[in-house]
């Protein structure tokens, strides 16, 4: 995977915001309408959270180095965290502006013209999005993944929004408008305690997802009672891109060196094809040892050296 290529994906994240942003403010101006103004508060934060990515993309395209040997991507949880908490703020910042409006309703303002104008703006976000989103299912980057998700949310606040507005025209219930962006920040902070837990969960080294593991367990399967072949203390754990998965493989005391290096080279490589950009640390034991069954948990049963002398 070409890692240094997502940063384009953060330019055009932060192209397609600083257009919304602009777009909405004008609406805003034009109607006065407090839900526009969350919209525009909204697209905002779009701007913040694409800097933070792509500073953060280009951190995470770093190759491996003496320091960080097992290289950079756990960078993109930062970003989709903070990300999280900028758009967990815009969403108190929008809630304090609904009810100041709530408590003094005022009337909409050349509606027509603000409409029309936040329209192109949220056309504009789609099409950011959808690109966003195809690029990070591909690439498997949470940065990506959070920008789509959170354009999306915007698109579908800005139809709320606009939904609102011509209530308002149309009924002349002012309330209309400051209750809808209460909801649009109820809304938001739902979509930012999302990217919170599932950044949270990468920096702390979550399994892979259970159709990536299942993958694994066909792999090893395939090896598994050849002469007697066995596995155990399978671990995974996902880094942004990166997969890393270890296995310790058991095979018959009488085998030489050669033929255990030789099984473990076929099913790391097996496993990489079946895992893109996956790292495989896979550890060697003999059946007849008892040691080679004493870490098949998280942690050895026992002291091995104990063992060993007790034998």
């Amino acid at each position: 995977m070409q890692r240094p290529l997502l940063t384009r994906f953060a330019w055009l994240s932060i192209a397609a915001a600083v257009a919304t942003i602009s777009l909405k403010a004008l609406a805003y101006l034009l109607t006065g309408s407090v839900g526009l103004l969350s919209d525009a508060l909204e697209s905002l934060v779009n701007l913040a959270g694409a800097l933070i990515a792509l500073a953060m993309l280009s951190l995470a395209a770093r190759p491996p180095d003496e320091e960080h040997a097992y290289g950079h991507t756990k960078a993109e949880y930062f970003s989709s965290g903070v990300e999280g908490a900028l758009i967990t703020l815009a969403a108190i910042s929008i809630g304090a502006a609904a009810v100041d409006r709530l408590l003094r309703p005022q009337p909409i303002e050349q509606p027509g013209l603000g409409l029309a104008v936040s329209t192109i703006a949220s056309l504009i976000n789609l099409g950011a999005a959808l690109v966003l989103r195809d690029a990070g299912r591909r690439h498997n980057s949470i940065t990506l993944e959070a920008n789509a998700k959170h354009l999306f949310t915007d698109v579908l606040t800005s139809l709320a929004v606009l939904a609102g507005v011509l209530l308002v025209v149309v009924t002349g219930w002012l309330w209309l408008d400051p209750a809808i962006a209460l909801v649009v920040a109820a809304n938001i902070i739902r979509m930012g305690v999302q990217l919170l837990r599932r950044s949270a969960n990468g920096l702390l080294d979550a399994a892979l997802p259970d159709e990536e593991v299942a993958k694994v367990r066909r792999v090893l399967s395939r090896y598994a009672g050849d002469d007697g072949v066995q596995y155990h203390a399978l671990r995974t754990r996902q880094a942004a891109a990166r997969s890393f998965i270890s296995v310790h493989i058991l095979v018959p005391g009488r085998w030489s060196v050669q033929d255990g290096h030789h099984l473990l080279e076929r099913i790391e490589a097996d496993i990489r094809r079946a895992i893109p950009n996956a790292t495989v640390f896979t550890h060697l034991e003999p059946l007849e040892d008892v040691i080679s069954w004493q870490d098949q948990g998280l942690e050895r049963s026992d002291d091995p050296v104990k063992n060993r002398s007790a034998g």
